[in-house]
């Protein structure tokens, strides 16, 4: 697998597929053994048009001229190209051929692998006790 300056992609899919279940700090630990570079991981997320293209990509492939429409022409293809090139970079994105078209899908078990990196690092004491969505409280509630 090539190398990628950002939490180099590794797959816990196999592993998963075994029928053994993980616990949240086996598989935290797993995912330190990834090299890693916070900062890239960090700079592909700063952009807004980066999150926005992300947001589009959440499971779907799309190619760039599918996301210059989505992104209703506020943003030309080479743009999107070049913020692409940065998700690429940073394993945010897979990317399938098919013809002369790339399509794009995000990178969500990545995703998932650098987030939890970030939390094992600079909140170690809630890396094991990630709280769900649902279960956060609204404010006035």
């Amino acid at each position: 697998m090539k190398n990628i300056e950002a939490c180099q992609y590794v797959s816990l899919k196999p592993i998963l597929h075994t029928g053994q279940a993980l616990d949240t700090l086996t598989i935290i630990n797993m995912i330190g053994f990834m090299n890693t570079n916070q900062v890239l991981f960090a700079k592909a997320l700063a952009d807004e048009t980066r999150q926005e293209i992300m947001l589009h990509l959440c499971c779907v492939w799309l190619n760039v001229n599918d996301l210059v429409e989505k992104l209703g022409g506020k943003v030309n293809q080479p743009t999107v190209s070049h913020h692409l090139k940065k998700l690429e970079e940073a394993g945010l994105v897979q990317v399938r051929e098919e013809g002369r078209f790339r399509y794009y899908t995000l990178n969500q078990e990545q995703f998932m692998a650098c987030c939890k990196l970030l939390l094992k690092s600079f909140a170690p004491d809630y890396a094991g006790n990630m709280i769900g969505l649902d279960d956060i409280p609204v404010n006035g509630s």
